[in-house]
């Protein structure tokens, strides 16, 4: 027993099992010449990804040459004009819309996720009902969500337009999206954990709260970064109900977002340096709270 530990120890034998594990290319070639559908099949794979990055850095070059050299001290005034067109407004008037929104539809759609991962009976008809709704509200239009939102919140209600008006139909909207991956990513988590907790005569809410969560929460993270970008990207749900009023607001007052700001200066005509400012703004915004987000998970996950 001790020969053969000190043998698949030895880092020289782990070299040249490596080796024999990885194919050259030469190989590879081969045995795509020996099975035609493979070397298609890998091909497509290689072309695919190779065009989805050419895309994204296309698409990220083109924002910043054409938004960097307009970027100047009088974007970030605090009072929008028709001479400078400021984006501070709207920039603090996302942030609040980004924070409100999270701060109501994360909650709810974590615990509607570990109602049916946890308590729920698998396979009942009520929880198959809420997954279809789910899904079902995953794929409506925008415009239509607006629509409902100036219909229930600005009208029916008399908030008017109102940055809570557009928080609100903004939860009804990320809402579905939270919850699935919440509830994906506490599936994944392996019953072998739930069961070892239980046997050390944990509870199921303790359970729950310091094993299955803290082990899900990379998912659930995903799921909040996706949503966060609905709520900065979104602009047809909030022009019928938070308005395009360029101010910082209370909740009960009109206000836009960045990308309504970029909506209307590019509808105008007359900014369209201004609006290409705007997009490069709104890509570092979310690439940095992307950023945030990935740091909190790996903390979490660390412990």
């Amino acid at each position: 027993m001790q020969t053969n530990v000190s043998v698949a120890a030895d880092p020289a034998v782990e070299t040249t099992m490596k080796k024999r594990n990885t194919l050259t290319i030469g190989d590879q070639l081969k045995s795509y010449a020996r099975h035609p559908g493979a070397g298609v099949l890998a091909f497509l794979t290689l072309l695919g990804a190779v065009i989805t990055f050419a895309l994204l850095f296309f698409l990220i070059g083109y924002v910043l040459v054409k938004g960097i050299p307009y970027l100047n001290a009088s974007l970030f005034s605090l009072t929008y004009t028709s001479e400078n067109v400021s984006l501070l407004p709207s920039l603090i008037n996302t942030l609040i819309m980004t924070l409100v929104s999270l701060t109501i539809a994360a909650p709810v759609g974590i615990f509607a996720a570990i109602f049916l991962v946890e308590y729920a009976k698998k396979g009942s008809r009520f929880v198959k009902l809420i997954r279809i709704t789910a899904e079902t509200l995953s794929g409506i239009p925008s415009i239509v969500y607006g629509l409902f939102g100036m219909l229930f919140f600005v009208t029916a209600l008399h908030w008017g337009m109102s940055l809570l008006a557009g928080a609100c139909t903004l939860v009804i909207m990320v809402l579905p999206l939270i919850m699935r991956t919440a509830e994906e990513a506490l599936k994944a988590v392996p019953d072998s954990y739930r069961e070892a907790s239980f046997g050390l005569g944990a509870g199921k809410l303790r359970t729950i709260f310091t094993i299955v969560l803290p082990s899900a929460v990379p998912g659930i993270l995903a799921g909040i970064i996706l949503a966060i970008g609905r709520i900065i990207g979104e602009t047809a749900a909030l022009l019928y109900t938070s308005g395009t009023v360029a101010q910082v607001p209370n909740l009960m007052g009109s206000g836009r977002t960045l990308a309504l700001h970029m909506y209307v200066l590019s509808s105008e005509g007359l900014h369209m340096n201004q609006a290409s400012a705007t997009a490069v703004v709104i890509l570092l915004f979310v690439l940095i709270i992307n950023g945030l987000s990935g740091m909190v998970a790996k903390r979490i996950a660390k412990g």
